[in-house]
């Protein structure tokens, strides 16, 4: 793990998809050790400064702010992990390509096409590397269709449909 490259994560929101993120990066290592980056948790943002401190202390984030315009100021971030609300999607991913870092956005990466369009334009123009989140996309049975599928397996494809059981959204 030593002579892996860092990669500096700047996390804003610490809800459950900010505790998801933290915990990939932290077993990151575990699942793909053959990757040359491994991601340091750098700072954490979020509004609440008693609730943000103890989240940062309990996933090893170094330090934590309370405005995400600061985080993004940051000489010390790479990347900026955008877990807010979905309305705040598009001002942080704009600001945090402006300053030059990777962009990582949870889905939705925007509420509209209009809201998503200067996002585009923002890493474009920038050109940092971006993402965004679909959790689901790297799971192995996913992986292993999409094998089928390129290998010619299943033949043409003209329908796919699928379902998500999962019953903890519903309560």
């Amino acid at each position: 793990m030593g002579t892996k490259k860092q990669i500096r994560i700047g996390l804003i929101g610490y809800g459950f998809m900010g505790r998801t993120h933290s915990n990939a990066y932290k077993r990151m290592g575990d699942f793909f050790p053959e990757l040359e980056y491994r991601p340091v948790l750098k700072a954490v943002c979020a509004r609440n400064k008693e609730r943000l401190k103890a989240f940062a202390e309990q996933w090893g984030y170094e330090s934590f702010e309370t405005d995400w315009k600061t985080l993004i100021a940051r000489d010390d971030i790479d990347a900026v992990d955008i877990c807010t609300p979905n309305n705040m999607h598009a001002q942080i991913a704009i600001a945090a390509a402006e300053a030059g870092k990777m962009v990582l956005c949870e889905k939705p990466l925007a509420r509209t096409v209009a809201e998503a369009q200067p996002m585009v334009a923002a890493v474009e123009k920038a050109g940092v590397n971006n993402t965004v989140w679909y959790n689901y996309r790297r799971i192995p049975a996913v992986t292993l269709a999409k094998q089928l599928i390129d290998a010619g397996k299943l033949g043409k494809i003209f329908h796919y449909r699928a379902n998500f059981l999962q019953d903890w959204t519903i309560s």
